[in-house]
């Protein structure tokens, strides 16, 4: 039996095998034309979005995983000048070696990678969840959102970008539709715009499905840490993204047309109807923005005796 054909080698008469299958689209692609596919939805989704451009400063929100390493070694393929942020939760094993992976792509693609570290600044996860009532993935949360802002500001930056992907957005977006979150619903956009003193926020790969982002890192032969964080096992979103994995996989194309419908359809309304956060202060111990006197990151700190 013949072997299938590329679908876009096909049309110009070459023979490369197929690589990567994507029934989403109805695409057969050797390894070459779905990397070319791959940057060329990814540069689509910036300029849909109005993301950045070429005079842009960009930081990257790093975490050794696949999507971020990716995405920073993505755009600068594209030609963007952008550099690295990666926050060291001091997560037994899994910050060092999540590190490692971060590192070795800056000296690889020849761009500063700059590295906050927990046990410095505050102290490891493992010791900050003793101190807090919150899951450790909403107080990781908590200290990667104060940290990449005031890092990527006072660095200079103009915009971060974080290697969120479909799967990551659909699985929010499920979660949030079921429970019918409309302050969440409201905020879930491709951008959300620089507002004071919190900067313009992206994610270039809200189109580019988990296995896609997989097969970009894999191809390219960029080494990322494999195993989910160990705190993640119980996650929520986990579940929901093996829900929607199986409907992906009974009719391809659900979870993008899922994603780009609400986008199209009910963001804009929401977006619209939205009304300005006015309860925006300052912390009164570290200057950042907070919706309360002291910052959580600041009751944290105090709590510890840190301050």
């Amino acid at each position: 039996m013949t072997p299938p054909k590329c679908t876009i080698c096909k049309t110009q008469n070459t023979a490369f095998p197929v690589q990567v299958l994507l029934p989403s689209y109805n695409l057969k692609l050797c390894q070459k034309h779905f990397l070319e596919w791959m940057e060329k939805r990814v540069a689509e989704t910036i300029a849909k979005y109005h993301m950045f451009t070429k005079n842009d400063k960009i930081l990257v929100a790093v975490s050794g995983g696949k999507d971020s390493l990716g995405l920073w070694f993505l755009l600068t393929q594209l030609g963007y000048e952008a550099d690295g942020l990666y926050i060291d939760l001091g997560i037994p094993e899994y910050s060092a070696e999540s590190k490692s992976y971060a590192s070795k792509l800056a000296e690889r693609i020849g761009r500063t990678l700059h590295i906050v570290d927990m046990a410095t600044e505050l102290a490891p996860i493992p010791e900050m969840k003793q101190w807090s009532r919150k899951p450790a993935c909403s107080l990781c949360g908590t200290i990667k959102r104060y940290y990449m802002n005031r890092i990527a500001r006072e660095k200079g930056y103009t915009v971060l970008a974080t290697g969120h992907n479909l799967d990551d957005e659909v699985a929010v977006l499920w979660n949030n539709v079921m429970h019918w979150n409309m302050d969440y619903l409201s905020k879930q956009y491709p951008v959300l715009p620089a507002e004071g003193p919190f900067l313009k926020k992206v994610k270039p790969l809200c189109r580019i499905s988990e296995k896609e982002s997989a097969l970009y890192t894999i191809f390219h032969k960029i080494p990322y840490i494999k195993p989910e964080c160990p705190y993640s096992t119980h996650a929520s979103s986990l579940e929901n993204k093996r829900i929607l994995q199986q409907l992906e996989e009974e009719k391809p194309g659900t979870k993008i047309t899922f994603y780009t419908g609400f986008l199209k359809n009910l963001a804009p309304l929401l977006h619209k109807n939205e009304k300005t956060d006015s309860s925006l202060a300052f912390c009164k111990i570290c200057g950042e923005p907070t919706t309360t006197e002291i910052c959580s990151i600041c009751q944290l700190k105090q709590k510890m005796g840190k301050l």
